[in-house]
């Protein structure tokens, strides 16, 4: 039994089919994506509109803490150049230059004690106004002379007074001399010459 044949005085030729004409549309081959970004592929040039960059979003909320955290250290640091004055001005106040002696007087009653009485011998010390220790001594016409001496001067006082009483006794007439010598701070010297009178 022989199949059917093709007709005769046509032309017609029998072309074998590929498999393909008979697996639905054509399946275009994979393209592999330009980048990765996450978990989202991008293909070709530019971002497409369904996925917007996420940049805008990060620099926004870092930066909002950057402005603050600016402001915040710029208010801490106008407080921290404030305290750092009040300190100097403070330890200058306090550990500042020491004291210093502008000038030196020695002054008594210019007629002398009377009779057996004493002489308030008074040495006026002007300073700077600063704290300090003054250390001087007394030295007396009679030949003798205390021992080394100090007085403390608190800050603001500018005047220092240092008496020396010296006591006479007798009659008669018998000239004095007394003198300061200032020690420290630096080395001065002052005195002052009175006469004492007592007739019998």
């Amino acid at each position: 039994m022989t199949g059917p044949r093709a007709p005769e005085g046509d032309d017609y030729s029998a072309t074998v089919l590929g498999s393909h004409w008979f697996s639905g549309p054509p399946v275009a081959p994979e393209v592999a994506p330009d980048r990765v970004e996450g978990s989202v592929l991008r293909f070709g040039p530019g971002v497409t509109a369904a996925m917007p960059a996420p940049f805008p979003l990060v620099v926004a909320a870092v930066a909002a803490p950057r402005r603050r955290r600016v402001a915040g250290l710029r208010r801490y640091a106008l407080a921290a150049i404030v305290l750092a004055a009040v300190l100097a001005y403070l330890g200058w106040q306090r550990f500042g230059p020491a004291i210093g002696v502008k000038d030196v007087a020695v002054t008594t009653d210019p007629q002398g004690p009377p009779c057996d009485a004493t002489a308030d011998v008074v040495a006026v010390v002007g300073t700077n106004g600063r704290p300090g220790t003054l250390t001087y001594r007394w030295v007396r016409s009679d030949g003798t002379q205390s021992e080394e001496l100090t007085e403390r001067v608190p800050r603001g006082q500018r005047e220092a007074r240092l008496h020396l009483l010296w006591t006479f006794q007798g009659t008669g007439n018998y000239p004095a001399r007394a003198e300061l010598q200032l020690l420290s701070p630096g080395q001065r010297t002052a005195a002052v010459d009175f006469t004492y009178r007592c007739s019998p």
